[in-house]
């Protein structure tokens, strides 16, 4: 096993503090992603893409403080994130019957994950990074393994995608998308809260016991079923090409196929269900 110390290409952070807003603060939260490539990485692009990606965005370079007054800060100190990089020799290729969803009682995908240590961070360690990658080599069948784990501190599942668009950008030498990141947030104050905006907060105003809520989620087996696609390096070379070429990342091209081929063939006249936009 080899570990990578991956700093910003140039400090941005300044040790700027970042005070975050209630719904940030869901600290023993994070969010962990698998992405499974066919063909070979360039680990040292990909460590120079994350440089630059870190230097754009250097919250993620921060660290989280926990004050006693009740006031939570990331200050965004420019530390390096940690890329663990190991070889499997084991595995003969990705087991394409793992789900996407994981069961909560046994995660076949840990091992890939190099997972944040939540509870540091809940008492007020700031050693741990907020951001942690792991790549696994997987010697037999050529393929590469991306494991990602994101401090919920950070942002949502949706910042985390933008954050890891603009590493995919910067891998395939390409500009990141507009609007780039605006570190700021809009903290409410109590005598500011409009209660007239109350009904359209769904997930305040339709909460639910933390064992209902597993309960419903430990259901999706019995409502959906999981299609597993396979594509290889050359077919993701040519829906690139087809979309656009350089233009596009091969994720958004990806995206774009399957979003034509589900609005072909499954929402065809059915306006309700057609995708008409993705994150």
């Amino acid at each position: 096993m080899t570990l990578w110390l991956v700093s910003p290409s140039s400090p941005t952070g300044n040790d700027r503090l970042i005070e975050l807003a209630g719904i940030d603060l869901w600290m023993g939260l994070c969010t962990n992603r698998v992405f499974v490539y066919p063909s070979d990485l360039n680990t040292d692009q990909f460590k120079y893409a994350l440089s630059r990606t870190l230097s754009l965005c250097p919250l993620v370079a921060g660290r989280f403080l926990l004050p006693e007054n009740d006031h939570y800060f990331i200050k965004m100190s420019d530390h390096p994130i940690p890329v663990t990089y190991i070889e499997n020799i084991e595995l003969a290729a990705w087991p394409t019957e793992l789900n996407v969803i994981s069961d909560q009682h046994k995660n076949y995908l840990a091992p890939f994950i190099d997972e944040i240590q939540t509870q540091k961070l809940i008492y007020g360690s700031q050693e741990e990074p907020l951001l942690r990658l792991k790549l696994t080599c997987l010697k037999q069948s050529g393929e590469w393994i991306l494991g990602v784990s994101w401090a919920h501190v950070l942002g949502d599942g949706g910042a985390s995608s933008k954050f890891l668009n603009t590493l995919s950008h910067f891998y395939q030498n390409l500009d990141p998308v507009k609007p780039l990141p605006v570190f700021e947030r809009r903290l409410w104050q109590e005598d500011e809260a409009d209660q007239s905006l109350l009904p359209m907060m769904k997930y305040l105003t339709h909460a639910a016991l933390s064992k209902d809520k597993y309960k419903l989620c430990s259901h999706w087996e019995d409502i959906y079923e999981q299609l597993n696609l396979s594509f290889s390096g050359k077919q993701l070379a040519k829906l690139r090409e087809l979309a656009g070429g350089n233009n596009v990342t091969i994720q958004d091209s990806l995206s774009a196929y399957i979003c034509l081929t589900l609005n072909t063939h499954c929402y065809l006249n059915d306006a309700q269900h057609c995708i008409r936009r993705i994150n």
